[in-house]
């Protein structure tokens, strides 16, 4: 659990300052749980360049609660709970400089927003809570009030929590509550988990990630390892002390976290999942007659392939489908093996390729719209899907023909600006069983659209 907060002060000399105003939102790691704002009086005059900037003056805080009077509410909002704040040196400094007045010992562990995001979103022109988000696309209001930047640093922790892809920020959260019920452990474990999609990550007492799942109901599958006898799904019973998550919305976006999480964390129960997902590729040839062919054949990371499918079978059964759609050839996509004409040309349903009666020319321009349909080579396009709520989508990015990440965006901001969508994306490997999920997922599943880059002002 996290506290984010933010407060405004009265400016001066170091540890002489006051507090006049406060916001703090508990934030669970996807949703504001609880908050607190108020004015504070500081019982001390406020410094005229913070009157300028703040818009907070001695005669707004005349009547407001004095800060011993907001002390309980801040200790109770805070428990358990990692501080988290925009320059969290400062924020916590003037927290603890409050208290000690009071004679009480306030300590709390704490996260600060810059320094996760110089690790995690590096190159960024300014670290500035305004321009900062700004550059993300991320809206703010009331700048320089304790609300505003407060909000302001909820969205953009929320952020840095899905760009967190090794873990470590929800691991240091982990140690700081362990469980201590051993007998109603799991059953407390399922409790708070949401019947959503998305990644779930099962930690140990360390905060050490042991293993992650994808589910469409995070709740019903970590339910399932829990109640399941198989020596594994024993083995992970004893060693969980909690579970983490991550909603998606999407599940292709879950599919793709899974595998990228999996082998960059590589959890000690994930073993099995590490291997490559899919068994067979499509590859193509030009024959001694000029003709494309398609052929299907064992995976093979030194080939190029068209696209990949999870068995054989799935793939002949794709290509069959494909055969009718397209009007190709059984015999040119390795369906039909003989030195004549194929089935297909005997019923009518073959324009004559396999019998050199369609010219080369001709039933290639098919094959081409049919390959390039499936493979990503030199497309530029975004994966546009649902989000983790009903005001947000999920973005899937794929440049010069390359997997490059996933975003989230607010409906209410518009994709139409590359650089902000390339701030907003968190970073993905390009390798093949990525692109395995993507075209698999295409092939079979529906998502809400895809948009060509060349839609979007650069």
């Amino acid at each position: 659990m996290y506290a984010i907060l933010d407060l405004e002060t009265t400016g001066g000399k170091y540890n002489e300052e006051g507090v006049t105003e406060v916001a703090i939102y508990k934030f669970d790691g996807h949703k504001v749980v609880d908050q607190f704002i108020s004015l504070v009086n500081p019982e001390r005059p406020i410094q005229a360049f913070v009157v300028g900037l703040t818009g907070i003056n001695n005669a707004m805080l005349r009547n407001a609660p004095k800060f011993y009077e907001v002390a309980k509410r801040i200790i109770e909002i805070t428990q358990d709970c990692i501080i988290v704040a925009h320059n969290a040196q400062f924020d916590y400094r003037i927290l603890q400089l409050e208290f000690d007045r009071l004679g009480y010992d306030y300590q709390r562990k704490s996260l600060c927003t810059v320094e996760l995001a110089q690790e995690l979103l590096p190159g960024q022109e300014s670290y500035s809570l305004g321009k900062l988000v700004r550059n993300l696309g991320i809206p703010i209001t009331d700048r320089h009030r304790a609300n505003g930047d407060a909000l302001a640093t909820v969205k953009l922790f929320k952020l840095l929590l899905a760009k967190d892809s090794k873990k470590t920020i929800i691991q240091e959260a982990v140690k700081l509550n362990p469980r201590k019920q051993i007998d109603t452990k799991l059953r407390d474990i399922i409790a708070d988990l949401p019947s959503t999609t998305g990644v779930y990550y099962m930690h140990n007492a360390n905060g050490t990630v042991i293993y992650i799942g994808k589910s469409k109901n995070i709740k019903k599958r970590v339910n399932q390892h829990f109640t399941s006898d198989h020596r594994k799904a024993k083995k992970i019973q004893e060693d969980v002390e909690t579970v983490s998550y991550d909603e998606t919305g999407s599940e292709l976006v879950a599919l793709l976290k899974e595998n990228e999480e999996i082998k960059g964390i590589k959890p000690r129960h994930n073993r099995a999942l590490r291997r490559t997902k899919f068994k067979t590729q499509m590859v193509q040839f030009i024959d001694d007659a000029g003709y494309i062919n398609l052929k299907l054949e064992k995976a093979n990371p030194n080939t190029e392939s068209i696209t990949t499918f999870a068995t054989s079978h799935s793939a002949k059964q794709y290509l069959e489908k494909m055969l009718a759609e397209y009007n190709l050839c059984q015999s040119k996509m390795g369906l039909h093996q003989t030195n004549g004409n194929c089935f297909n040309y005997t019923i009518k349903e073959c324009e004559g390729a396999c019998v050199g009666e369609e010219a080369p020319e001709q039933y290639n321009e098919r094959v081409q719209q049919f390959i390039s349909k499936h493979s990503f080579e030199n497309k530029n396009f975004l994966i546009i899907d649902r989000g983790r709520s009903v005001d947000e989508r999920s973005v899937i990015l794929i440049e010069e023909g390359q997997f490059k990440g996933y975003g989230f965006y607010n409906l209410n901001f518009q994709i139409n600006n590359l650089e902000i969508l390339e701030r907003i994306i968190t970073p993905m490997h390009d390798n093949r069983d990525a692109r395995h999920l993507i075209q698999s997922y295409l092939r079979t599943r529906k998502v809400i659209k895809t948009l060509e880059l060349a839609e979007l002002e650069k």
